[in-house]
């Protein structure tokens, strides 16, 4: 980046965003215009890299029209579904476009306070600042169930977040693909070309096809307001319990091309996956595609993080100046997504401009309410 980057042991910043993915980059662009002192940390080595090592094929359900950080349109025609590389492209180039100071090669090891200020430390310096804005988004650590152990050492395994290509398994394999949701149907369909695959299905979100009556499936979600849904109404608890939708992936087809479908794995005797149903099956590779986790283990504040929850209300914690961005569901159904991200940058970094005028200001909630908890999830 061009911008000149703070260094360590100065005065202290009014603002570091820890994660210069899409979150953090579009609160950066507020940040920028209202002329704050703040810094991106990465861990990455370059912007957009987590997009960028992400499976070969992967294609965004949302086309590009739905796409945009705030201030730059997405480069792509409309009705169009950019590639994961295109993703990491654009983030790349907004980021630059906007000046915005990013720190690459600097995961966050601890966060915690001293002497009224923030302080976070990185491999290469500790930094300090008025306040934080957690933006590491849910995509954190793989998720693998504990009865992978089961499994002989020579079965090859991999979480969906080391997938990349078809190549990676032996020709011919019999693959057991663990999750059913939109990343292990997706990966079913690509080794379907070249391998035996089985889908263990552990729970059935609702499958949409990408086009309805013409129109991507996108444009009726949006008419309809699915993305704006507030994370605190009972349709939002609703529909949090039914799970993410399945987007272009039908099982049908699938099952046309030969894919088989069990449900719910329990466990494995050598090479013999067994099923919820007492069926059986030989595999010679598993795919997990059973999510993520959040982990803040580098976070060294008293209840932030309770029982592998973050405590928030709508991105703001307990604790004066500290905020989270990117979350699940954050303050509604769109919040992680990269083209909706924008409007919860704008609101929490008004909110945050507003309490840098009053820094004893305790978060306020209206009567009854409860602080959203946000731990596992996609």
């Amino acid at each position: 980046m061009s911008t000149t980057l703070p260094t360590a042991g100065r005065e202290p910043l009014d603002v570091i965003v820890i994660g210069a993915g899409q979150a953090g980059l579009a609160l950066g662009y507020h940040l920028r215009r209202r002329g704050a002192k703040f810094l991106l940390l990465d861990a990455g080595p370059e912007v957009g890299h987590a997009w960028r090592s992400r499976w070969d094929s992967l294609r965004l359900f949302s086309p590009a029209e739905y796409d945009a950080l705030p201030g730059m349109p997405f480069p792509a025609p409309a009705g169009t579904h950019p590639t994961k590389d295109q993703v990491a492209d654009y983030l790349h180039t907004y980021a630059r476009h906007f000046r915005l100071p990013v720190r690459l090669h600097s995961p966050v090891t601890r966060l915690h306070r001293e002497d009224g200020y923030f302080t976070v430390t990185t491999p290469t310096g500790t930094l300090h600042a008025r306040q934080v804005v957690v933006a590491t988004g849910p995509f954190q650590t793989p998720r693998i169930p504990a009865i992978a152990d089961e499994l002989p050492p020579g079965v090859p395994q991999l979480h969906s977040a080391d997938y990349r290509n078809p190549d990676q398994l032996p020709r011919g394999a019999r693959v057991l693909v663990v999750g059913a949701a939109n990343s292990g149907l997706q990966i079913a369909a690509e080794l379907a070309g070249t391998c035996a695959v089985t889908v263990a299905v552990g729970s059935r979100p609702l499958q949409l096809p990408q086009r309805i009556l013409g129109r991507d499936l996108f444009f009726w979600l949006t008419k309809a307001g699915f993305f704006t849904v507030p994370s605190d109404s009972r349709l939002a608890r609703r529909l949090r319990a039914r799970g993410d939708l399945v987007i272009g992936s039908r099982a049908g087809a699938l099952r046309r091309r030969g894919v088989e479908f069990r449900p719910r794995l329990t466990g494995f005797d050598g090479r013999t996956a067994r099923f919820a149903d007492g069926t059986a099956t030989a595999v010679d590779a598993v795919v997990w595609a059973t999510g993520y986790h959040t982990d803040y283990p580098w976070i060294h504040i008293p209840g932030v993080v309770v029982d592998g929850q973050v405590r928030h209300d709508t991105g703001v914690t307990d604790i004066p100046g500290l905020y989270f961005l990117g979350l699940p569901w954050q303050t509604c159904r769109g919040s992680a997504l990269l083209g909706f991200v924008g409007a919860d940058a704008a609101r929490l970094d008004a909110r945050m401009a507003a309490a840098a005028d009053r820094p004893q200001e305790q978060p306020r909630r209206s009567a009854g309410e409860r602080p959203q908890l946000v731990g596992s999830g996609r």
